[in-house]
């Protein structure tokens, strides 16, 4: 059967889309695809299909709400337990409330219960690959909460083939039941890049070529080993290691200094869309060494604007970047200080880097995404 007989045959259908994890400017990757998604399921939905968004206190303003009917669940997801009990708890009772025929769960997690389909995103396992990741309550959480999405669930999407295969490998899930939907090219620019000469004063930047890495100060993205290769090259750039503080960020920058490179690193943290946009305008490349990723956003959005990519060939970040990245083994410094020098050297190898990056992120787009969900829903309201 083609997909889009399956999404036709449910043209009147009630989705409910479960975006109760949402803590704007706290949730990372997760915000930028519930923001992209919904406008592109909006747009790609037959005819008299209803979309309502489930959120918390915490959530804000967004297209939920603008775009698509909001129902606000009574608790704070800033607050673990609460949002564990507006899932789990009060959900179910107030999607059968407003009468969804399925309920869409888009953080891993989602309720167990309930007369509704239900289908589950998941985005990574990083929890079995590197405990040492989530710590605490979350990582007893996600320990038991994500296997029983999964299990509970009618359809599990996973945001790559990498995540499937952990899915079915680590969750025991039917690779039949498993549905690989690619998310889109992460968030496009919504403003204008700020002025070079301002960029460079505001984050003492002098004239010296820049590196851009954008990922959280976590032990799983690797940036340690990215030091150490910066090290060794002989004609050194800034780093730019640009993403929220963490209790790690004071390890990264002891080594920093260790090695003799703290004046070459700068550690801004959040920042604001004009900034990142002229970090990516004057930027000689991207780096990501995260050891682990189920898709890797950033990668795609250096990519969607131009900027040669050198990333981890581990996970799914290898699978996302395809030919169009310099890819290096994330555990040798001495592999990323090469992918570094080639990166710096210019020439016609950063050429063909930034024109194949341009195609590749053109392949991923939220219309696709949107399609690719709207094929799992009728796959889950088929199997009721």
């Amino acid at each position: 059967m083609r997909a889009t007989s399956v999404r036709w045959r449910w043209r009147d259908v009630h989705v409910g889309l479960n975006l109760i994890f949402l803590v704007p400017g706290q949730t990372g990757g997760m915000e930028v695809v519930a923001r992209e998604t919904i406008p592109a399921l909006v747009d790609a939905a037959a005819p008299g299909t209803r979309i309502t968004a489930f959120v918390s206190r915490d959530a804000g303003t967004g297209p939920w709400g603008e775009l698509i009917e909001r129902v606000e669940v009574p608790v704070r997801a800033s607050n673990r337990l609460e949002w564990v009990r507006g899932e789990q708890q009060l959900l179910p009772r107030l999607a059968a409330r407003a009468g969804v025929d399925i309920v869409h769960s888009m953080a891993s997690t989602g309720p167990v219960w309930g007369r509704f389909a239900r289908v589950v995103t998941v985005h990574d396992l990083i929890y079995r690959h590197l405990p040492e990741a989530h710590e605490g309550w979350r990582a007893h959480g996600m320990r038991v909460l994500v296997p029983l999405a999964v299990a509970r669930s009618d359809r599990v999407i996973a945001v790559s083939q990498a995540t499937k295969q952990d899915v079915v490998n680590y969750l025991g899930a039917p690779p039949d039941k498993v549905d690989v939907v690619y998310s889109g090219p992460g968030a496009p620019p919504t403003t204008a890049p700020l002025a070079e000469h301002e960029l460079r004063e505001r984050f003492d930047l002098d004239e010296r070529r820049v590196l851009l890495t954008l990922s959280a100060k976590r032990k799983h993205k690797n940036l340690e080993p990215l030091l150490e290769a910066v090290a060794r090259l002989e004609s050194r750039p800034l780093l730019v290691l640009a993403g929220y503080p963490t209790e790690h960020e004071a390890e990264l920058r002891a080594r920093a200094d260790t090695l003799g490179i703290g004046g070459d690193v700068r550690w801004p943290g959040w920042l604001s869309s004009a900034e990142v946009e002229g970090l990516w305008a004057i930027t000689s490349g991207f780096v990501f060494p995260s050891l682990y990723e189920g898709f890797g956003l950033p990668v795609l959005e250096a990519m969607t604007r131009g900027v040669p990519v050198a990333c981890s060939s581990t996970s799914a970040t290898g699978e996302i970047a395809g030919d169009a990245a310099l890819l290096f083994d994330p555990s040798d410094p001495g592999a990323i200080a090469v992918a570094l020098e080639r990166l710096l050297a210019g020439g016609a190898e950063v050429e063909r880097l930034k024109r194949a990056g341009t195609a590749r992120a053109a392949e991923f787009t939220w219309r696709r995404t949107a399609n690719g969900l709207l094929d799992s829903y009728g796959r889950a309201l088929a199997s009721r």
